[in-house]
């Protein structure tokens, strides 16, 4: 068996090019998706999109990259003039995407890590409502100056719950990433027919009722809502994103309750 050592990963900086470090940049660290340019990829850490070791093989090292999510991922070496094109790996594969002879240099590759298929087609979907209340409250919507202004959480809406009330897919999917920690929060990320992805953070730590891969029908069940991470309060934080090649952006989308659709604004200023 190929001994393998890990090696300094870089994950791609997705977040608003702004440095300041408002409590929307910080809790997107529960999301793998760091305020940082440089950070150290343990294949051990929930919030973590894949892994890069170095195998040795063939009288040289073999640059392996591991998804470690239940769905597509788009990833990228960096740091060697003959590193492959970016490429993406199904759920749970594990590839060789580059080899180097060991001629004793030192080597520093980075790995870009991006959830979600850049060929996908977000369809124009009715969402439920990812909660049992009859009377919906909305703290910040599309667009909302506190935390949602950046690519990713431009379309993001924030439900104002108890601790410990039932979170529903607003969707049916596939559960792509359970996140529980106790820095960053809880959070999931379930993956649609279609290729988007919907995000639900903030929840109750290790309240998740669905493990990943598992598929889930919409209005089921799926946590408790909760105040982890760097939230302002007890609120669950929905978005629904998708990958638009080497980049994680939300989409604008529907919402229906009880009483009709709800009537965000479709489009951001």
């Amino acid at each position: 068996m190929p001994r393998t050592t890990p090696i300094l990963l870089s994950l791609a900086l997705l977040c608003a090019s702004d440095t300041e470090a408002s409590p929307g940049s910080r809790w997107r660290d529960a999301w793998g998706l760091p305020a940082a340019s440089t950070h150290v990829l343990a294949a051990s850490r929930s919030d973590a999109f894949a892994s890069l070791q170095l195998e040795a093989r063939a009288g040289g090292r073999s640059a392996v990259v591991s998804n470690l999510t239940a769905g597509p991922i788009q990833v990228r070496l960096q740091g060697d003039s003959r590193v492959p094109a970016a490429t993406v790996l199904a759920a749970g594969e594990k590839r060789s995407l580059l080899w180097l002879a060991d001629d004793g240099n030192p080597l520093r590759l980075a790995l870009d890590a991006f959830p979600g298929d850049p060929a996908t087609q977000p369809e124009d979907h009715l969402y439920v409502l990812p909660l049992r209340s009859t009377s919906v409250r909305v703290s910040q919507a599309f667009a909302g100056h506190y935390s949602h202004t950046d690519a990713q959480n431009l379309y993001a809406v924030d439900f104002p719950l108890p601790e410990g009330s039932p979170v529903l897919a607003a969707r049916a999917g596939r559960v792509m990433q359970v996140v529980d920690s106790h820095e960053q929060g809880s959070l999931l990320r379930i993956l649609h027919s279609d290729g988007s992805m919907a995000l639900y953070a903030h929840l109750q730590a290790g309240s998740a009722s669905v493990g990943r891969g598992q598929n889930v029908a919409a209005g089921q069940a799926i946590a408790l809502s909760g105040n982890t991470g760097h939230s302002s309060g007890p609120h669950l934080h929905f978005v629904v994103q998708a990958n638009t090649g080497l980049a994680l952006r939300s989409i604008p989308f529907r919402m229906g309750s009880a009483r009709g659709e709800l009537r965000f604004p479709r489009q951001a200023p």
